[in-house]
């Protein structure tokens, strides 16, 4: 699986063993050779708060892959399409809300399967207790009983 931004076993880089693409694994000089930018411009964005990496306990930064990736669709959106840097917080932040309701809707759509499911199931466990000694009736049988009225 390749990372965000091209990162990953194709590109020569596999995982540390219990990590992924989400893991706090790179200082700052390496994230910053990794984007394409400067460690200042790395410090910059994260005061900002467009890219928040994970820290250490000594207060130092660690960027994961998919932040690296983010780095480098800031620099793109800043770079290629003039968005100033407002602008590209905005978007980010529209993103992560558009992934959030994406991910609600498919946790909410997964409950209505699941509890239709389940009222499927008790449905059939309720026909499945009918009492088998009853003879079904064809519903098109009827018996009508007519009485013409007499004339005086």
């Amino acid at each position: 699986m390749t990372g965000p931004g091209g990162i990953g076993p194709e590109m020569g880089f596999a995982f540390p063993p219990g990590s992924n693409e989400d893991t706090p694994m790179f200082v700052i000089s390496v994230a910053a050779q990794l984007s394409g930018l400067h460690a200042q411009t790395l410090r910059s964005y994260d005061r900002l708060g467009l890219v928040s990496p994970g820290r250490t306990a000594a207060g130092g930064r660690r960027y994961s892959l998919r932040d690296i990736a983010l780095l480098r669709e800031v620099q793109r959106l800043s770079q290629e399409e003039g968005v100033n840097l407002a602008g590209i917080k905005r978007i980010i932040d529209l993103e992560n809300q558009v992934d959030a309701l994406q991910a609600k809707v498919t946790e909410l759509t997964e409950e209505v399967a699941a509890a239709y499911a389940a009222a499927e199931s008790a449905a059939a466990q309720i026909h499945a207790s009918y009492r088998r000694d009853l003879v079904p009736v064809r519903q098109e049988t009827a018996l009508v009983v007519w009485k013409p009225n007499r004339k005086r």
